[in-house]
């Protein structure tokens, strides 16, 4: 009997020793510190730069594991901006992001891997309801504490796409060769996130 008592606090014991499973941080972004930009070039001569004004979304965090970290964000189509309204106006129409039919843009990674001084997120991105996996190499900054004693991160991004692997394919052919409007767009991200 005295020897089931002495193996039953053993037991007992272990299992209190043994840490709890690490529960990675919750962040949400900071829509007045996080934006989104995009470049694409344009009759072959320039760069048409734009943003998008809303974006929502979460990074769940672990400090101790980075790769056990994960990212979800959420961005309004409709809230894109080149400073051109009637450029606007197009491009939220059925020939690029079709806004009225697909009014988000998705991002959600799938995993989070280093290489070399960088981190990449692979996940899946949604444009015009056609997702696509794509890489997002990125650089971390933080956690940091702001004046307020909220926890924060940072994150700087970029990636290039090829617009018409999302299905917006529209262009025109120019007289002197080439297209209008370049099938590349390079994508920058800079997010800063609160911690809840």
């Amino acid at each position: 009997m005295q020897i089931r008592r002495i193996a039953g606090a053993a037991a007992l014991a272990a299992l209190i020793a043994v840490p709890a499973a690490h529960a990675e941080d919750v962040y949400t972004l900071d829509p007045a510190h996080t934006s989104v930009g995009f470049k694409v070039r344009h009759m072959m001569v320039t760069n048409v730069k734009g943003s998008f004004g809303t974006v929502s979304g979460t990074v769940k965090f672990d400090p101790e594991k980075v790769e056990n970290s994960s990212v979800e964000v959420t961005i309004d189509a409709a809230s894109i901006d080149t400073n051109h309204e009637k450029r606007d106006a197009h491009l939220k129409s059925a020939d690029f992001l079709d806004v009225a039919t697909h009014p988000s843009i998705t991002f959600k990674s799938k995993k989070v891997a280093k290489k070399g001084d960088q981190w990449i997120a692979t996940g899946d991105l949604t444009i015009r309801g056609v997702t696509r996996e794509v890489d997002l190499p990125f650089t971390l900054s933080g956690p940091a504490a702001d004046p307020w004693g909220n926890q924060v991160i940072g994150v700087d991004g970029a990636l290039k796409i090829n617009r018409t692997d999302f299905g917006a394919s529209w262009n025109k052919a120019l007289e002197t060769g080439g297209m209008l409007v370049d099938e590349t767009v390079h994508i920058e991200i800079g997010a800063e996130a609160t911690k809840k």
